[in-house]
């Protein structure tokens, strides 16, 4: 079964602004399971000017000691490789996120956007929508599963906490 997580969030904040406290938000006193980013591939297109960057995160196993018991998940640390390409041009970033860690027994693809506002052009538009197949747990998968939306679903929520608190501390309130 496929399980899917998708948000949507409007920051009243500018493009250039937004991005930035994205590409430098972890790690964070907010967020204690994302312990490093590694840049490990960083690159200027010269004609377009779209900045790639591959970076890899690496967080602490949150995934339950009961689930643990198949010897997969028994890993101190996950390891989670972010693409992005950010276009100041066009003022989008497109982001692509996959879990190494569990990749020969699930599939973990996260895909985000972060653009210009439609409706204002100091605002920034963001969209976000991840998925998660298990296949390595046998009998387990289902249960994986549950538990990778019930984690995805708060991680989800977080990572927009933790964008608006940084953009506050930063920034000021937006409708200051």
């Amino acid at each position: 079964m496929v399980i899917t997580v998708e948000v949507r969030k409007l920051y009243k904040y500018p493009f250039e602004r937004v991005v930035n406290i994205h590409l430098n938000k972890y790690p964070t006193p907010l967020e204690e399971h994302v312990t490093g980013i590694q840049t490990v591939d960083e690159k200027t297109d010269n004609i377009s000017g779209i900045i790639y960057r591959r970076k890899i995160a690496t967080c602490n196993n949150v995934i339950p000691k009961f689930l643990r018991k198949i010897n997969f998940l028994n890993v101190n640390d996950v390891h989670i490789e972010e693409e992005s390409w950010l276009d100041m041009k066009q003022r989008i970033l497109n982001i692509k996120s996959r879990c190494l860690t569990w990749a020969q027994y699930s599939t973990f693809h996260e895909v985000s956007v972060f653009k210009q506002s439609v409706e204002n052009p100091n605002w920034t538009e963001f969209h976000q929508k991840g998925s998660v197949i298990v296949t390595g747990a046998g009998k387990l998968n289902r249960l994986c599963e549950v538990f990778a939306q019930a984690f995805f679903n708060k991680g989800v929520k977080k990572s927009v906490n933790i964008m608006e608190t940084i953009l506050e501390q930063r920034c000021g309130h937006p409708f200051l």
